[in-house]
């Protein structure tokens, strides 16, 4: 008598969904693409997966932040367009195995991108890495509209002045309104990130206080950056600022920054002062 085979069942493979950040400004200048680098690099260096895709088209300085600038032979329009495969595009970083680049194109204008080549691009992403982190150009054109599209998680990135603040609040309202979250009646979980902060000159009320930029834009802080020249030093010779420079405070910055938006990191404690000039500036007079 014939002993009954085994039933086998069916392993049931989980498949990688991972998270779509874009990093934004309304202003450029401000740091984004400086911070999109260096909050990669970060999670590739705690073993997390990491791609960071450029669509600032026609401009591309994320490659040179990264030190890939020799290294690109295709970009994220020869994806979308089918002139190259996903695998083919993508940059592998020399340094961290875990974290690679897609590069924006040069010769090309901000019309190549298309809404259905990107999304088709983003739902691959998100099946071959954790984060999928888009540098958006600044602005509200085309490329930064397509950026934040598929995003789940949006870091704002400010200076402590009073246009990077006003071009900021527009670029709230744009991810609370033209996203597919939005469209389908969900929020993109929104954080600010103060780049180029010295809290000597907002004590001299020379730039804003952070205190006052939250209290005009509203979104949870992430992390303050401080103003030092070792953010443009690493950026020159093509290294995130966690690689580059990884004993300095703005290195320890966007490292806590990264666990936050992980939701390890503390909670950013702000002692209280008194509002400057610009917060008044900015305060509505009650009605």
């Amino acid at each position: 008598m014939k002993k009954p085979r085994p039933k086998h069942t069916k392993a049931r493979t989980k498949t990688r969904q991972g998270r779509v950040l874009v990093v934004t400004s309304g202003k450029g200048g401000v740091g984004k693409t400086t911070s999109a680098a260096a909050l990669g690099a970060a999670f590739a260096q705690n073993g997390q997966k990491v791609v960071l895709v450029d669509f600032d088209v026609g401009l591309r300085n994320l490659d040179l932040v990264m030190g890939a600038e020799r290294r690109v032979v295709f970009d994220l329009i020869n994806v979308i367009k089918g002139e190259a495969k996903l695998a083919q595009a993508l940059i592998r970083d020399k340094r961290l195995e875990t974290l690679a680049l897609l590069p924006a194109s040069q010769s090309r204008d901000k019309d190549s991108l298309t809404e259905d080549g990107v999304a088709r691009v983003i739902v691959d992403l998100r099946t071959l890495f954790d984060w999928v982190i888009c540098d958006s150009p600044a602005g509200i054109e085309r490329g930064a509209t397509l950026a934040m599209r598929h995003a789940d998680v949006a870091v704002v990135v400010v200076n402590p002045e009073v246009s990077s603040i006003r071009d900021a609040d527009r670029i709230i309202g744009m991810l609370d309104a033209k996203t597919a979250k939005a469209e389908s009646g969900q929020r993109v979980d929104k954080h600010l990130l103060l780049t180029r902060y010295d809290p000597v000159r907002a004590r001299r009320g020379e730039i804003m206080k952070v205190e006052d930029v939250l209290e005009i834009l509203s979104v949870p802080l992430l992390g303050i950056i401080p103003e030092s020249g070792e953010v443009l030093l690493s950026s020159n010779v093509g290294a995130p600022i966690t690689l580059g420079s990884p004993g300095s405070e703005p290195a320890h910055a966007y490292l806590e920054a990264a666990r936050r938006l992980k939701g390890e990191g503390a909670e950013i404690a702000l002692a209280r002062e008194k509002s400057g000039l610009l917060h008044r500036l900015f305060t509505r007079r009650a009605a």
